[in-house]
Order: C-alpha cells, then structure tokens, then sequence
C-alpha cells in the first residue's frame, strides 16, 4: 500500500480524454509516486444548452463521462491501473470543478489542446483558467502533436504516448 505525503493531499488530474490529458495523467502519477502521495483523476461533464429543437437529447451524460475516463485512464496506463488512483465524474464546468477541487490538492495538473488565436482568447481555456486562479501550483502539460510537427490528427493515442 502506498503512504501517502506529510499533507495527505493528492494530485489531482483534469482528464478529458484528449492526447493531452492523458499525459497530463501519467505526468500526475510520476509525480504522485515522487511524492508518495494518491492522483485524483477527474472528468467533468457538462449539460450542453440546447433549445427545443426536437432532438433527443442524451439520457446519460454521467455514464458517458464514466466511460471516457475510463478510457482515458486504461490509454495512461493499460489494465494495471495505479494504487490509489481515485476516478471522478463531476457535473459542471471544468474550470470551476478542477479549481474547487485544487483547494485540497497538492497539485493540479491539465493539459493543454492548444487552443488559440481568436476562439482561445474569446473562450479562454480550462488551462489558462486552472493556471491563474487553482489553489495550488498548476502542471500544464502539452502533447506531442502540440509539440511536434507533421502528426497528423489521425494518429492513435498510443503512438503520440509512445515517445513520453
């Protein structure tokens, strides 16, 4: 069993299922096992504002959640999953949801999709938002096809994780 740090804080992970937060995920358990302390993986699900446009809107976005960090975090680490490692779904915005829960945490970590120019500064991004306002330091990481040019969109998540 892992013991955890002097203050009994996790890392906690905000995980969407992209490239980059699955890195940021692994990042967090490299730290976590620094540390000796626990991760925190959480994804965020929001209600999308639809009018009444006659569209059958999707019974259970929670289950959905449930389902992409579960992906995400057999993508991080396969069928062995961490000790400690503690997977959870929150309803609202991500921001907010990653911000409260930095109050209680070592660390925060995200990635970053590489949001910019005109939709980044008019949105902001989860990132940016976790980075000026968290209650503790903040990680950002990128992923490879940020960083690199010439991977292409369709490759799998396996071969952007393969050179970490």
């Amino acid at each position: 069993m892992m013991d955890t740090n002097s203050t009994g804080r996790p890392i906690v992970v905000g995980v969407d299922g992209s490239p980059s937060s699955i890195l940021a995920l692994q990042r967090a358990q490299q730290l976590a096992t620094a540390l000796s302390t626990t991760v925190d993986a959480i994804h965020v699900w929001q209600y999308q504002p639809y009018m009444d446009t006659g569209y059958v809107v999707e019974v259970e976005p929670a289950k959905k959640a449930e389902k992409v960090l579960a992906e995400a975090t057999a993508a991080a680490f396969g069928t062995d999953l961490p000790a400690g490692l503690k997977q959870v779904v929150r309803q609202g915005s991500a921001a907010k949801v990653l911000r409260d829960a930095s109050q209680n945490a070592e660390i925060l970590v995200v990635g970053s999709r590489g949001h910019g120019g005109f939709v980044g500064l008019l949105l902001g991004s989860v990132s940016s938002q976790c980075a000026e306002h968290a209650h503790c330091p903040v990680l950002v990481v990128h992923s490879r096809d940020h960083l690199q040019r010439g991977h292409h969109r369709g490759d799998s998540i396996a071969s952007s994780l393969s050179t970490t």
